[in-house]
């Protein structure tokens, strides 16, 4: 028995760190109205995990130089980052934007270029953003997406990406972001029954405007999904980072989602 404990403690912290951290958040309009204080406080929350999908980075001036600046902040931090910035996606000039992935250099290798999903481009408004990053000898890749606002019906726009693993059959994808859309939508199934899982269930992910009934959260919007035959998820974690404001409309100004963030290893 103490042979078989010590094994088990010599052995568990190995179990811990051999796994790698995702963290996915639609920061609203990511760009220059950030001050200083804001980048601060977003790299803090999001320090502890390995690679950070963003959405909703600003097109214009101020998006890019956020990022690098959200960047520069995490390296102050003890570990070294990298990053990775979208060209603004092919939708209208009022509803188009950028993608970021941010990365621990020392924790996952970013492989070859992040690139824009061209071949959907017209039926899907903000296109997904992939990026291939290594751990452990292993590959994945993650697709960065933020759907069409719900009242423009994102299901038309997601039901594509069930061909996706087909177009891509050499990679392990990750699907991170804002659906506008729950996972219980019939939009989802064919992913599932490919193996597909949502890394979240009943989980609300945007903040309403004002506090009803002590209730701060929404819409189950954001989400994770990953093939279970090749991912296996041991915690997913929504980060209620609005708590650390004194009032709703203070944590707004961060973001009216909250950023949500699975820890894997893979099969």
């Amino acid at each position: 028995m103490k042979t078989l404990l010590f094994t088990f403690f010599l052995f568990f912290p190995t179990l811990i760190f051999s796994q790698v951290k995702l963290l996915s958040w639609n920061i609203e309009n990511l760009g220059k109205s950030k001050t200083n204080e804001e980048i601060s406080f977003i790299a803090e929350t999001i320090k502890n995990h390995d690679i950070i999908a963003i959405q909703e980075v600003v097109a214009g001036f101020g998006g890019p130089q956020a990022v690098a600046k959200l960047a520069e902040e995490l390296n102050r931090k003890g570990n070294k980052w990298d990053y990775s910035i979208s060209e603004p996606t092919s939708s209208s000039a009022y509803k188009t934007e950028r993608y970021a992935f941010i990365w621990k250099t020392s924790s996952v290798k970013k492989i070859g270029d992040a690139w824009l999903e061209k071949k959907y481009h017209l039926e899907i408004d903000r296109e997904p953003y992939f990026g291939t990053f290594e751990y452990k000898n292993k590959q994945f890749t993650v697709v960065n997406f933020h759907a069409i606002t719900k009242n423009k019906q994102p299901e038309t726009e997601i039901k594509y990406f069930k061909f996706l693993p087909a177009e891509y059959p050499t990679l392990n994808l990750i699907f991170a972001g804002d659906f506008n859309c729950p996972q219980s939508h019939n939009v989802f199934n064919p992913l599932k029954k490919t193996g597909y899982k949502s890394a979240f269930v009943n989980q609300k992910t945007s903040l309403k405007k004002t506090q009803v009934n002590n209730e701060v959260l929404a819409s189950e919007f954001d989400n994770i999904f990953y093939l279970s035959s090749k991912v296996n998820v041991s915690n997913a974690e929504a980060l209620h980072f609005y708590k650390k404001f004194p009032t709703l409309e203070k944590a707004r100004e961060i973001s009216d989602h909250i950023p949500i963030a699975i820890t894997f290893s893979m099969n």
